[in-house]
């Protein structure tokens, strides 16, 4: 039953084939069998998980009419915070805190029956590609355990891979939903920024972060999408719009007389072999089921990593100045308030929260604002410009979402410029405030490990990915006859 989609477990479900706390158990029990070697966990809730689902046994029984997700488990980025239940965000800085109150996303998961299972690991703060930068330890990819996961989000995508949940919530500041689900075989969304609510998300980049869904399938991802989106008065930043529907997009699935732009920038040199013939195997498949390709020019997305890596530290800086020893975190030391915030902030931040916190600092400063921070600001409208004009010319724009396949652990580390080129496909829609996705699209031949296939559409235009999501991994199961899942090592789960 692990095994199955949470749609297949949600029929299961409903039909009293199986109950939610025998579901939540086999759950719990596949953590326990193989979360030793993947650490894809930071907490696990069981006692709470196992309340939640009695209380939908019982509402289920009771004949209540429930929502299309309700008793299937969910594993949580710890980013979010979650009532009485530890929020670490990967850092030392954060440990042993308890929220006194749900992110808006948790109220919607209880709100839907959705068991939280508990909180997975994480780059600290969002800040990484390989979730090696955890103040815990790094989680290891299921394919290979000596390899990453992605990052920030590498806990959640590991979860999906691993078989722990069905379901997983993660964020996506430059690609750290997407560039995880690519390197595990899995699927990550980065729903239209505003789309689901910031409150209660422990902010890195604000103008930047975004909460979405990620599952093994397109339509499992679609469902869990409507669960949390929508408009929230508490977050300011929130889309007072009907969510786009995603889930009749990704059961529909049908692409003829859709037209798909390639972008000519993000693909070609820094790039594995096998990752560009799986992306262009993908896209003959696309053109097989009656879409148009045609190739699209963003020639300012050649800055987008420089721009980028000025504006999210610059935020970055600013965020984080609230972990002082004094209002928020650990304290540490004696002495005067500045020798106490120095030792804190010393020992409570990991050495990239700190690179990005100096770099973010100096963007800032005065004399540098204009020439770094406010340039950085033009190139992000000028990015803008060009989706606007490629979505003049086409529905969606797809590139291979990561340059690569998992890199092992440890091997880039000590190069943070090699660190952050992982992110150089999923950068732009962050930047443009899109929509983004990820979809296995197969195993490279040089390594055997999956790659991903991305997806862009307009702002509030999220169902076409999941339209074109929808065709493609259809297409492609067919193509393979099984699930790219089943190729993984099994962990215990068979």
């Amino acid at each position: 039953m692990i095994k199955n989609s949470a749609v297949e477990m949600a029929k299961a479900l409903s039909s009293n084939e199986i109950s939610s706390v025998e579901l939540t158990q086999a759950h719990l029990d596949q953590i326990s069998k193989v979360d030793t070697d993947v650490h894809a966990f930071l907490h696990v809730d069981s006692e709470g998980a196992l309340a939640q689902a009695r209380d939908v046994d019982a509402r289920r029984k009771a004949g209540e009419k429930l929502a299309p997700l309700a008793g299937v488990p969910l594993a949580l980025k710890d980013v979010l915070v979650q009532k009485g239940i530890p929020t670490t965000c990967g850092s030392k800085m954060l440990e042993g805190w308890r929220p006194p109150y749900d992110s808006t996303v948790v109220s919607r998961l209880k709100d839907n029956g959705i068991i939280i299972l508990g909180k997975t690991n994480m780059d600290e703060f969002a800040m990484g590609s390989s979730t090696e930068n955890s103040a815990y330890g790094p989680t290891h990819n299921p394919w290979d355990l000596a390899r990453i996961p992605g990052g920030s989000g590498g806990g959640s995508s590991a979860a999906l891979a691993a078989f722990e949940a069905p379901l997983a919530i993660g964020t996506d500041t430059g690609g750290s939903i997407r560039q995880p689900a690519a390197v595990t075989g899995t699927v990550g969304v980065k729903p239209t920024y505003g789309g689901v609510s910031r409150y209660g998300l422990v902010a890195f980049s604000s103008s930047l972060d975004q909460a979405g869904p990620c599952a093994r399938t397109v339509l499992d991802a679609a469902y869990l999408h409507e669960a949390i989106g929508g408009y929230d008065r508490m977050d300011s930043t929130s889309i007072n719009a009907p969510i786009p529907p995603v889930v009749e997009a990704a059961k529909n699935g049908n692409v003829k007389g859709m037209t798909i732009g390639v972008i000519k920038e993000l693909q070609g040199d820094g790039y594995q072999p096998g990752v560009l013939k799986l992306f262009n195997q993908s896209l003959e498949l696309l053109a097989s089921l009656g879409a148009e390709i045609v190739e699209v020019s963003c020639k300012y997305f050649d800055y987008a990593l420089a721009a980028y890596y000025l504006i999210a530290p610059s935020e970055c800086s600013s965020n984080l100045a609230r972990f002082d020893a004094m209002r928020y975190g650990i304290r540490v030391g004696e002495g005067s308030a500045e020798e106490v915030m120095s030792a804190t902030r010393q020992q409570g931040f990991g050495r990239e929260v700190k690179r990005r916190i100096i770099l973010g600092t100096y963007a800032l400063s005065s004399g540098y604002y204009d020439a770094y921070y406010g340039s950085a600001q033009k190139v992000r409208t000028l990015i803008s410009r060009d989706f606007e004009a490629a979505f003049a010319k086409a529905d969606v724009l797809v590139s291979p979402t990561a340059p690569t396949t998992a890199f092992k652990i440890g091997e880039k580390a000590n190069d943070p410029i090699a660190m952050y080129l992982n992110d150089i496909a999923t950068i732009p829609t962050n930047l443009a405030g899109i929509g983004g996705m990820s979809i296995p699209s197969g195993l490279a031949e040089e390594d055997g490990l999956p790659a991903g296939f991305q997806i862009m559409a307009p702002a509030m235009k999220d169902d076409r990915m999941y339209q074109v999501g929808s065709a493609l991994e259809a297409a492609l199961l067919s193509k393979w006859g099984k699930p790219i899942l089943d190729n993984a090592p099994s962990l215990g789960a068979r």
